[in-house]
């Protein structure tokens, strides 16, 4: 066996994928299999990309059918699914949201008058304002809807990556896309795939502690890496539909366990938009693996359920 790490760009980010493989594998195709296979995702469910499915699905006069590719009718009823056990608390019908508060492709500060105006309008949501014909491959709204699937895209990208490294004969590895992996099998050795559980900490890039993953997706969700500041404050990257503003409550940080890495990266931005409290109590109710970092005064305390709980 030969540990070999592929990787590129997408997303704004970069993909990877470590795996131990025959030496005789074709190495070449599988890099080119990988790109293709995140590729799809972006062009299907970017929000900033004006020709990509989910744009066009944006987009759509309310109550008009729109075929859609099976890939993005299989996010969009996850996505349903957990928007609706969450009770809104991840709900991707904030697309108007997030362009007003300059976290989309229109602006890169909040407008007043937009917020104002995403508020009144007030998308319904997505598990209520949205209908999909699985079986005949098309979606409609109900309604006026601008989708935002940044919450569990990228998951979903990681679990083709693992579909893919599985066609091609890979059954050790790890593959990763920004904060979101998940290990195919253990390590060709037998012992599980470490990785760092990154401390929630705007300044520096440090390790709170280690999870080993085998046959296993980890996501993790915050707002010390991606916030805009305006004045003395920082504003994350997470839309609270229910208030319609920034996700602001105590959570430093939630990382979540799942067998499909598209579920436990919604899952970590529900328990996160949810807060410590109510976050907390709708992981037990779930029987979520999840691990809470929470402020307190000057330090983070740990809150775990699981194997985070031992």
């Amino acid at each position: 066996m030969t540990r070999t790490t592929l990787h590129g760009p997408t997303m704004a980010t970069r993909w990877s994928a470590s795996f131990d493989a025959d030496p005789a594998l074709d190495v070449s195709a599988l890099q080119e299999a990988l790109a293709a296979a995140v590729e799809q995702v972006d062009q299907q469910m970017s929000p900033w990309k004006p020709d990509s499915d989910l744009s066009r699905l944006s987009r759509a006069p309310a109550g008009q059918w729109l075929p859609l590719p099976p890939e993005i009718l299989e996010v969009l009823a996850r996505a349903q699914e957990i928007c609706r056990l969450s009770a809104g608390a991840f709900d991707p019908a904030v697309g108007a949201l997030v362009d007003a508060w300059g976290f989309g492709a229109p602006r890169d500060t909040p407008d007043p008058a937009a917020i104002r105006a995403a508020r009144k309008t007030g998308a319904r949501p997505l598990h209520e304002g949205l209908e999909l014909d699985t079986a005949a491959g098309r979606a409609r709204k109900h309604a006026p809807m601008q989708i935002d699937l940044c919450g569990i895209a990228k998951g979903y990208a990681v679990d083709r990556m693992t579909d893919t490294l599985r066609r091609h004969g890979v059954a050790h590895a790890l593959a990763s896309l920004d904060g979101e992996l998940r290990a195919l099998g253990r390590q060709a050795d037998g012992r599980p795939w470490p990785v760092a559980l990154e401390s929630p900490q705007q300044s520096r890039r440090a390790a709170h502690g280690v999870i080993e993953l085998s046959d296993l997706a980890v996501a993790t969700s915050g707002g010390y890496r991606r916030s805009i500041q305006v004045g003395d404050t920082h504003l994350p990257h997470t839309i609270d539909a229910r208030r319609g503003a920034p996700v602001n409550n105590t959570i430093a940080s939630v990382t979540v366990l799942a067998a499909d890495c598209m579920s436990a990266d919604a899952w970590a931005t529900a328990l996160w938009v949810a807060g410590a409290e109510e976050g907390l109590a709708l992981a037990q109710r779930m029987g979520l693996e999840a691990l809470f970092l929470v402020r307190r005064g000057q330090g983070l305390v740990e809150m775990g359920l699981g194997r985070f709980g031992n």
